[in-house]
Protein backbone atom coordinates (compact mmCIF):
# COMPACT_ATOMS: atom_id res chain seq x y z
CA UNK A 1 0.00 0.00 0.00
CA UNK A 2 2.86 2.38 0.85
CA UNK A 3 4.48 1.73 -2.53
CA UNK A 4 1.19 2.50 -4.27
CA UNK A 5 0.85 5.81 -2.41
CA UNK A 6 4.45 6.75 -3.29
CA UNK A 7 3.68 5.98 -6.94
CA UNK A 8 0.54 8.15 -6.88
CA UNK A 9 2.48 11.03 -5.29
CA UNK A 10 5.21 10.80 -7.94
CA UNK A 11 2.59 10.85 -10.70
CA UNK A 12 0.91 13.90 -9.18
CA UNK A 13 4.25 15.69 -8.81
CA UNK A 14 5.03 14.95 -12.47
CA UNK A 15 1.67 16.38 -13.56
CA UNK A 16 2.25 19.47 -11.42
CA UNK A 17 5.69 20.08 -12.96
CA UNK A 18 4.22 19.62 -16.44
CA UNK A 19 1.46 22.17 -15.73
CA UNK A 20 3.98 24.65 -14.29
CA UNK A 21 6.04 24.31 -17.46
CA UNK A 22 2.99 25.13 -19.59
CA UNK A 23 2.22 28.15 -17.41
CA UNK A 24 5.80 29.35 -17.77
CA UNK A 25 5.58 29.03 -21.57
CA UNK A 26 2.37 31.07 -21.58
CA UNK A 27 4.03 33.84 -19.56
CA UNK A 28 6.77 34.10 -22.19
CA UNK A 29 4.39 34.90 -25.03
CA UNK A 30 5.36 38.22 -26.54
CA UNK A 31 8.46 38.54 -24.39
CA UNK A 32 10.81 37.49 -27.16
CA UNK A 33 10.67 37.24 -30.92
CA UNK A 34 12.86 34.09 -30.79
CA UNK A 35 10.08 31.62 -30.02
CA UNK A 36 10.56 29.09 -32.81
CA UNK A 37 10.88 25.40 -32.03
CA UNK A 38 13.15 24.94 -35.05
CA UNK A 39 16.81 24.52 -34.04
CA UNK A 40 19.09 27.38 -34.94
CA UNK A 41 22.89 27.45 -35.28
CA UNK A 42 23.34 28.08 -31.55
CA UNK A 43 21.18 25.05 -30.68
CA UNK A 44 23.08 22.83 -33.12
CA UNK A 45 26.44 23.98 -31.75
CA UNK A 46 25.39 23.26 -28.15
CA UNK A 47 24.08 19.81 -29.12
CA UNK A 48 27.26 19.08 -31.07
CA UNK A 49 29.44 19.86 -28.07
CA UNK A 50 27.17 17.81 -25.81
CA UNK A 51 27.48 14.81 -28.15
CA UNK A 52 31.27 15.18 -28.18
CA UNK A 53 31.31 15.48 -24.38
CA UNK A 54 29.17 12.36 -24.04
CA UNK A 55 31.65 10.17 -25.89
CA UNK A 56 34.29 11.43 -23.44
CA UNK A 57 31.99 10.41 -20.58
CA UNK A 58 31.65 6.92 -22.06
CA UNK A 59 35.42 6.44 -22.20
CA UNK A 60 36.02 7.86 -18.73
CA UNK A 61 33.29 5.72 -17.19
CA UNK A 62 34.61 2.60 -18.97
CA UNK A 63 38.11 3.16 -17.59
CA UNK A 64 36.69 3.85 -14.12
CA UNK A 65 34.57 0.67 -14.27
CA UNK A 66 37.60 -1.46 -15.07
CA UNK A 67 39.50 0.15 -12.21
CA UNK A 68 36.69 0.02 -9.63
CA UNK A 69 35.15 -3.35 -10.41
CA UNK A 70 37.82 -5.15 -12.40
CA UNK A 71 38.67 -7.36 -9.41
CA UNK A 72 35.15 -8.89 -9.44
CA UNK A 73 35.94 -11.21 -12.34
CA UNK A 74 36.08 -14.89 -11.43
CA UNK A 75 39.82 -15.30 -11.79
CA UNK A 76 41.53 -18.68 -12.03
CA UNK A 77 39.32 -21.29 -13.74
CA UNK A 78 38.94 -24.54 -11.77
CA UNK A 79 38.17 -26.90 -14.65
CA UNK A 80 40.14 -28.38 -17.52
CA UNK A 81 38.13 -26.55 -20.17
CA UNK A 82 38.10 -23.26 -18.22
CA UNK A 83 41.14 -21.65 -19.94
CA UNK A 84 39.59 -22.27 -23.40
CA UNK A 85 36.32 -20.74 -22.22
CA UNK A 86 38.10 -17.69 -20.79
CA UNK A 87 40.18 -17.29 -23.92
CA UNK A 88 37.04 -17.16 -26.07
CA UNK A 89 35.52 -14.58 -23.73
CA UNK A 90 38.64 -12.40 -23.74
CA UNK A 91 38.77 -12.42 -27.55
CA UNK A 92 35.09 -11.46 -27.71
CA UNK A 93 35.61 -8.65 -25.19
CA UNK A 94 38.65 -7.33 -27.06
CA UNK A 95 36.74 -7.17 -30.35
CA UNK A 96 33.71 -5.56 -28.67
CA UNK A 97 35.81 -2.91 -26.92
CA UNK A 98 37.79 -2.15 -30.09
CA UNK A 99 34.70 -1.79 -32.29
CA UNK A 100 32.76 0.11 -29.62
CA UNK A 101 35.59 2.60 -29.11
CA UNK A 102 35.90 3.41 -32.82
CA UNK A 103 32.19 3.45 -33.71
CA UNK A 104 31.14 5.52 -30.69
CA UNK A 105 33.90 8.03 -31.38
CA UNK A 106 32.92 8.37 -35.05
CA UNK A 107 29.21 8.61 -34.22
CA UNK A 108 29.61 11.44 -31.71
CA UNK A 109 32.46 13.19 -33.57
CA UNK A 110 30.44 13.35 -36.80
CA UNK A 111 27.44 14.65 -34.85
CA UNK A 112 29.73 17.48 -33.70
CA UNK A 113 31.63 18.14 -36.93
CA UNK A 114 28.67 18.00 -39.30
CA UNK A 115 26.17 19.78 -37.06
CA UNK A 116 23.49 21.79 -38.81
CA UNK A 117 24.29 25.29 -40.03
CA UNK A 118 21.98 27.80 -41.64
CA UNK A 119 22.15 27.59 -45.43
CA UNK A 120 24.20 24.36 -45.37
CA UNK A 121 22.76 21.31 -47.14
CA UNK A 122 23.74 17.72 -46.42
CA UNK A 123 25.43 15.75 -49.20
CA UNK A 124 23.13 12.88 -50.15
CA UNK A 125 24.38 9.53 -51.47
CA UNK A 126 21.73 7.38 -53.10
CA UNK A 127 24.17 4.48 -53.30
CA UNK A 128 27.77 3.67 -52.33
CA UNK A 129 28.85 0.12 -53.08
CA UNK A 130 32.26 0.47 -51.44
CA UNK A 131 30.85 1.61 -48.11
CA UNK A 132 28.21 -1.10 -48.14
CA UNK A 133 30.83 -3.73 -48.94
CA UNK A 134 33.05 -2.53 -46.09
CA UNK A 135 30.38 -2.50 -43.38
CA UNK A 136 28.95 -5.83 -44.59
CA UNK A 137 31.99 -7.97 -45.34
CA UNK A 138 34.09 -7.02 -42.29
CA UNK A 139 31.37 -7.84 -39.70
CA UNK A 140 30.55 -11.07 -41.58
CA UNK A 141 34.18 -12.22 -41.43
CA UNK A 142 34.61 -11.25 -37.76
CA UNK A 143 31.32 -12.83 -36.63
CA UNK A 144 31.93 -15.97 -38.70
CA UNK A 145 35.34 -16.35 -37.06
CA UNK A 146 33.86 -15.90 -33.58
CA UNK A 147 31.04 -18.36 -34.26
CA UNK A 148 33.38 -21.01 -35.68
CA UNK A 149 35.81 -20.63 -32.79
CA UNK A 150 32.90 -20.72 -30.33
CA UNK A 151 31.50 -23.92 -31.86
CA UNK A 152 34.96 -25.50 -31.82
CA UNK A 153 35.39 -24.62 -28.13
CA UNK A 154 31.85 -25.75 -27.26
CA UNK A 155 32.29 -29.10 -29.03
CA UNK A 156 35.56 -29.71 -27.19
CA UNK A 157 33.85 -28.95 -23.88
CA UNK A 158 30.77 -31.09 -24.54
CA UNK A 159 32.45 -34.06 -26.22
CA UNK A 160 33.06 -37.05 -23.95
CA UNK A 161 34.69 -40.06 -25.61
CA UNK A 162 34.07 -43.67 -24.61
CA UNK A 163 37.36 -43.97 -22.73
CA UNK A 164 36.44 -40.98 -20.55
CA UNK A 165 32.98 -42.43 -19.92
CA UNK A 166 34.43 -45.67 -18.56
CA UNK A 167 36.58 -43.84 -16.01
CA UNK A 168 34.23 -40.95 -15.27
CA UNK A 169 32.09 -40.32 -12.20
CA UNK A 170 28.37 -40.00 -12.96
CA UNK A 171 26.37 -37.58 -10.81
CA UNK A 172 22.77 -36.46 -11.09
CA UNK A 173 21.96 -32.86 -10.14
CA UNK A 174 18.32 -32.61 -9.11
CA UNK A 175 16.78 -29.12 -9.05
CA UNK A 176 13.60 -28.13 -7.27
CA UNK A 177 12.13 -25.04 -5.67
CA UNK A 178 14.28 -24.06 -3.86
CA UNK A 179 17.25 -26.36 -3.43
CA UNK A 180 19.58 -28.93 -4.95
CA UNK A 181 20.25 -32.60 -4.31
CA UNK A 182 22.91 -34.78 -5.89
CA UNK A 183 22.88 -38.52 -6.64
CA UNK A 184 26.06 -40.50 -7.23
CA UNK A 185 26.03 -43.58 -9.43
CA UNK A 186 27.78 -46.60 -7.96
CA UNK A 187 30.46 -48.82 -9.45
CA UNK A 188 28.14 -49.69 -12.34
CA UNK A 189 28.45 -46.05 -13.59
CA UNK A 190 24.68 -46.10 -14.13
CA UNK A 191 22.06 -44.09 -12.31
CA UNK A 192 18.87 -45.91 -11.44
CA UNK A 193 15.65 -44.88 -13.14
CA UNK A 194 13.68 -42.07 -11.53
CA UNK A 195 10.27 -40.48 -11.84
CA UNK A 196 8.62 -37.65 -9.91
CA UNK A 197 5.61 -39.92 -9.33
CA UNK A 198 7.83 -42.13 -7.13
CA UNK A 199 8.73 -39.33 -4.70
CA UNK A 200 7.84 -40.53 -1.22
CA UNK A 201 9.36 -40.04 2.23
CA UNK A 202 13.15 -39.95 2.10
CA UNK A 203 13.07 -40.83 -1.60
CA UNK A 204 12.94 -37.13 -2.53
CA UNK A 205 14.35 -37.72 -6.02
CA UNK A 206 11.75 -40.29 -7.05
CA UNK A 207 14.33 -43.04 -7.62
CA UNK A 208 12.91 -46.40 -8.75
CA UNK A 209 14.25 -48.57 -5.93
CA UNK A 210 13.16 -51.70 -7.80
CA UNK A 211 15.72 -50.94 -10.52
CA UNK A 212 18.91 -52.99 -10.00
CA UNK A 213 21.01 -49.99 -11.15
CA UNK A 214 19.61 -47.89 -8.28
CA UNK A 215 20.77 -50.19 -5.48
CA UNK A 216 24.20 -48.53 -5.17
CA UNK A 217 23.07 -44.92 -5.78
CA UNK A 218 23.87 -42.41 -3.02
CA UNK A 219 21.95 -39.16 -2.43
CA UNK A 220 23.68 -36.18 -0.77
CA UNK A 221 23.07 -32.48 -0.16
CA UNK A 222 26.74 -31.42 -0.43
CA UNK A 223 28.59 -32.04 -3.67
CA UNK A 224 32.11 -33.50 -3.52
CA UNK A 225 34.28 -33.91 -6.63
CA UNK A 226 37.72 -35.51 -7.05
CA UNK A 227 40.39 -33.33 -8.63
CA UNK A 228 41.71 -34.49 -11.98
CA UNK A 229 38.84 -36.88 -12.72
CA UNK A 230 36.13 -36.45 -15.37
CA UNK A 231 32.65 -35.87 -13.92
CA UNK A 232 29.52 -36.37 -16.03
CA UNK A 233 26.50 -34.50 -14.70
CA UNK A 234 22.96 -35.61 -15.53
CA UNK A 235 20.49 -32.85 -14.70
CA UNK A 236 16.77 -33.01 -13.90
CA UNK A 237 14.18 -30.56 -12.65
CA UNK A 238 11.18 -31.40 -10.49
CA UNK A 239 9.05 -28.34 -11.17
CA UNK A 240 10.16 -25.34 -13.28
CA UNK A 241 13.08 -24.38 -15.49
CA UNK A 242 16.28 -24.11 -13.45
CA UNK A 243 19.90 -23.70 -14.51
CA UNK A 244 22.84 -25.51 -12.92
CA UNK A 245 25.53 -22.84 -12.79
CA UNK A 246 29.02 -23.53 -11.42
CA UNK A 247 30.85 -20.27 -12.16
CA UNK A 248 34.38 -21.19 -11.08
CA UNK A 249 34.21 -24.32 -13.25
CA UNK A 250 32.88 -22.30 -16.21
CA UNK A 251 29.92 -24.67 -16.42
CA UNK A 252 26.23 -24.04 -16.90
CA UNK A 253 23.36 -26.14 -18.20
CA UNK A 254 19.58 -25.76 -18.04
CA UNK A 255 17.58 -28.20 -15.93
CA UNK A 256 14.35 -28.81 -17.83
CA UNK A 257 11.27 -30.58 -16.38
CA UNK A 258 10.58 -33.81 -18.20
CA UNK A 259 14.01 -34.30 -19.74
CA UNK A 260 17.63 -35.01 -18.79
CA UNK A 261 20.39 -32.59 -19.80
CA UNK A 262 24.12 -33.25 -19.52
CA UNK A 263 27.38 -31.44 -18.90
CA UNK A 264 30.84 -32.83 -18.14
CA UNK A 265 34.11 -31.34 -16.91
CA UNK A 266 37.28 -32.23 -15.06
CA UNK A 267 38.06 -30.25 -11.85
CA UNK A 268 41.67 -29.08 -11.75
CA UNK A 269 41.97 -27.08 -8.50
CA UNK A 270 41.02 -28.38 -5.06
CA UNK A 271 39.06 -26.21 -2.66
CA UNK A 272 42.11 -25.93 -0.39
CA UNK A 273 44.36 -24.79 -3.25
CA UNK A 274 41.80 -22.27 -4.53
CA UNK A 275 41.55 -20.74 -1.05
CA UNK A 276 45.29 -20.06 -1.29
CA UNK A 277 44.97 -18.38 -4.70
CA UNK A 278 46.13 -14.75 -4.44
CA UNK A 279 43.10 -13.32 -6.24
CA UNK A 280 40.68 -15.34 -4.10
CA UNK A 281 42.49 -14.35 -0.91
CA UNK A 282 42.20 -10.68 -1.91
CA UNK A 283 38.47 -11.08 -2.56
CA UNK A 284 37.91 -12.86 0.75
CA UNK A 285 39.80 -10.12 2.58
CA UNK A 286 37.72 -7.42 0.87
CA UNK A 287 34.45 -9.21 1.67
CA UNK A 288 35.42 -9.68 5.32
CA UNK A 289 36.27 -5.99 5.67
CA UNK A 290 32.79 -5.13 4.41
CA UNK A 291 31.22 -7.72 6.73
CA UNK A 292 33.17 -6.30 9.68
CA UNK A 293 31.84 -2.81 9.00
CA UNK A 294 28.29 -4.11 8.59
CA UNK A 295 28.63 -6.15 11.79
CA UNK A 296 29.36 -3.00 13.78
CA UNK A 297 26.00 -1.55 12.73
CA UNK A 298 24.19 -4.84 13.39
CA UNK A 299 25.72 -5.22 16.86
CA UNK A 300 24.92 -1.59 17.69
CA UNK A 301 21.27 -2.39 16.91
CA UNK A 302 21.34 -5.41 19.20
CA UNK A 303 21.90 -8.08 16.54
CA UNK A 304 24.53 -10.79 16.10
CA UNK A 305 27.75 -10.07 14.21
CA UNK A 306 28.21 -11.69 10.81
CA UNK A 307 30.47 -14.73 10.61
CA UNK A 308 33.71 -14.34 8.62
CA UNK A 309 33.42 -15.37 4.98
CA UNK A 310 35.33 -18.42 3.75
CA UNK A 311 35.62 -19.23 0.05
CA UNK A 312 33.71 -22.25 -1.26
CA UNK A 313 32.80 -23.41 -4.73
CA UNK A 314 29.04 -23.16 -5.25
CA UNK A 315 26.35 -24.68 -7.43
CA UNK A 316 23.82 -21.92 -8.14
CA UNK A 317 20.56 -21.59 -10.03
CA UNK A 318 20.95 -19.11 -12.88
CA UNK A 319 17.26 -18.86 -13.73
CA UNK A 320 14.80 -16.72 -11.78
CA UNK A 321 12.75 -19.71 -10.64
CA UNK A 322 10.58 -18.16 -7.93
CA UNK A 323 10.44 -16.08 -4.77
CA UNK A 324 13.34 -17.88 -3.00
CA UNK A 325 15.54 -18.25 -6.08
CA UNK A 326 18.40 -16.46 -4.29
CA UNK A 327 18.54 -19.27 -1.69
CA UNK A 328 19.06 -22.00 -4.28
CA UNK A 329 22.68 -23.03 -3.88
CA UNK A 330 24.75 -26.06 -2.94
CA UNK A 331 28.30 -26.18 -1.59
CA UNK A 332 30.86 -27.91 -3.82
CA UNK A 333 34.05 -29.37 -2.36
CA UNK A 334 36.89 -30.47 -4.65
CA UNK A 335 38.92 -33.10 -2.81
CA UNK A 336 41.99 -35.14 -3.54
CA UNK A 337 41.04 -38.55 -4.99
CA UNK A 338 41.82 -40.26 -1.67
CA UNK A 339 39.72 -37.85 0.39
CA UNK A 340 36.86 -38.10 -2.09
CA UNK A 341 36.91 -41.89 -2.01
CA UNK A 342 36.86 -41.86 1.78
CA UNK A 343 33.99 -39.33 1.91
CA UNK A 344 31.87 -41.25 -0.58
CA UNK A 345 32.48 -44.60 1.15
CA UNK A 346 31.03 -43.17 4.37
CA UNK A 347 27.74 -42.28 2.69
CA UNK A 348 24.93 -44.86 2.83
CA UNK A 349 23.10 -45.86 -0.32
CA UNK A 350 19.56 -44.66 -0.85
CA UNK A 351 18.38 -48.30 -0.78
CA UNK A 352 19.89 -48.74 2.69
CA UNK A 353 18.32 -45.52 3.94
CA UNK A 354 14.93 -46.53 2.54
CA UNK A 355 15.16 -49.97 4.13
CA UNK A 356 16.04 -48.52 7.53
CA UNK A 357 13.34 -45.85 7.33
CA UNK A 358 10.65 -48.39 6.42
CA UNK A 359 11.76 -51.28 8.64
CA UNK A 360 8.91 -52.60 10.82
CA UNK A 361 9.00 -51.33 14.35
CA UNK A 362 10.39 -53.92 16.82
CA UNK A 363 7.71 -55.81 18.76
CA UNK A 364 7.14 -54.55 22.29
CA UNK A 365 8.81 -56.74 24.92
CA UNK A 366 6.26 -58.72 27.02
CA UNK A 367 5.78 -57.34 30.49
CA UNK A 368 7.63 -59.35 33.13
CA UNK A 369 5.32 -61.48 35.25
CA UNK A 370 5.17 -60.25 38.82
CA UNK A 371 5.52 -62.81 41.58
CA UNK A 372 2.16 -62.68 43.27
CA UNK A 373 2.16 -63.51 46.96
CA UNK A 374 -0.82 -65.51 48.08
CA UNK A 375 -2.67 -63.89 50.96
CA UNK A 376 -5.06 -65.74 53.23
CA UNK A 377 -8.10 -63.46 53.27
CA UNK A 378 -9.62 -65.13 56.35
CA UNK A 379 -6.59 -64.22 58.42
CA UNK A 380 -6.71 -60.64 57.19
CA UNK A 381 -10.37 -60.37 58.14
CA UNK A 382 -9.68 -61.89 61.54
CA UNK A 383 -6.92 -59.40 62.19
CA UNK A 384 -9.21 -56.51 61.27
CA UNK A 385 -11.94 -57.85 63.66
CA UNK A 386 -9.45 -58.10 66.45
Amino acid sequence: MTSFLVFIILVLVGIAVWQLTKIFDLTQIGASSENSEIANDKDNTVNGYLMFAFVGFIYVFTIYSLYAWGDLVLGTPASEHGPDYDNLMYISFAIIFFVQTITQFLLHYFAFKYRGKEGQKALYFADNNKLEAVWTIIPVIVLAGLIMYGLYTWNNIMFVDEEDKQDAIVIELYAKQFGWEARYAGDDKTLGKANVRLIEGINTLGVDLADPAAQDDKVVTELHLPVGKKVIFKMRSQDVLHSAYMPHFRAQMNCVPGMITQFAFTPTVTTADMRNDEAIMAKVDKINKIRTENSKKIVAEGGTALDPYTFDYLLLCNKICGASHYNMQMKIVVDTPADFKKWLAEKPTLAQQWKEANAPAPAAAPAEATNAVAVDSTKVVAQVIK
